[in-house]
């Protein structure tokens, strides 16, 4: 069944006088042979009848009469390249997607095979020590606990303990739950507000970081340590190394 454009075509040829219309790919202007599927790309043949010179004819079974001397054996294929590599996966954390493309080599020329998908997408799953670390929960508290004193009943002979230097990260909160403003000093956290957390040397593990201080342009959890029910969830917008917040601010625990 033909479409409503190769219908418009075969009116139009209808029309022509029938010695002119008499033609067949040989005598089309260039580009004689057109790729893919074209219903501009229409002559009459010797029959007079209603012919293409498109790639897409030897589908339809429409070809003119010297399709194939004068199209396909003149027709440059496309040609393409290896494929390049796979991106790497677009979640740091769970699902996402990677792709991979290939450049074209050869394009196609006179109603050669038109080029393939240049581009593949394919689902990936990622599980990086980054997203270790986006799948800690932070847990804080009001700055009011800071340890910044000597303990006067500390023994000479007592080790003290190593102090590492505080660093600070600060936090835009993307979300908080309503039990926050239950308590004056979690009431501060409110959506795109930037808070600023201390990470202070008890607070430190093994690796010298406090756990759940969060990823750079990732969103990542936090809980209020002295407020039940007060959580939330943040992304980290700069880390300075031996710092210390101002006066109202917040720990890690």
């Amino acid at each position: 069944m033909m479409t409503g454009a190769r219908v418009c075509a075969v009116i139009a040829l209808v029309m022509c006088a029938c010695g002119a219309c008499e033609a067949g790919c040989a005598d089309r202007p260039t580009p004689r042979c057109c790729p893919g599927r074209n219903n501009e790309c229409v002559e009459r043949s010797a029959r007079r009848t209603v012919c293409y010179c498109d790639t897409y004819c030897r589908r339809s079974g429409d070809c003119c009469d010297d399709y194939r001397p004068v199209c396909h054996t003149s027709a440059i294929d496309c040609e393409v390249r290896q494929w390049g590599p796979w991106s790497p996966c677009s979640s740091v954390c769970g699902a996402g997607t990677t792709e991979r493309s290939r450049q074209v080599a050869t394009p196609p020329h006179n109603g050669g095979t038109p080029c393939p998908d240049l581009k593949q997408r394919r689902g990936c799953l990622a599980h990086t020590e980054t997203c270790s670390a986006a799948k800690e929960v932070a847990k804080i508290l009001p700055d009011s606990f800071r340890r910044n004193f000597k303990d006067p009943w500390r023994r000479p002979h007592m080790l003290m303990k190593e102090e590492k230097k505080s660093y600070c990260v600060r936090m835009r909160v993307k979300q908080a739950s309503a039990a926050c403003k239950m308590r004056p000093w979690s009431a501060g956290l409110v959506l795109e507000r930037s808070v600023c957390i201390e990470c202070q040397s008890d607070a430190m593990t093994d690796d010298n970081r406090c756990g759940g201080d969060g990823l750079n342009n990732i969103r990542t959890f936090w809980s209020a340590a002295s407020a039940p029910g007060c959580s939330g969830s943040w992304v980290r917008e700069s880390f300075t190394e031996d710092c210390r917040c101002p006066s109202y601010s917040m720990i890690f625990v």
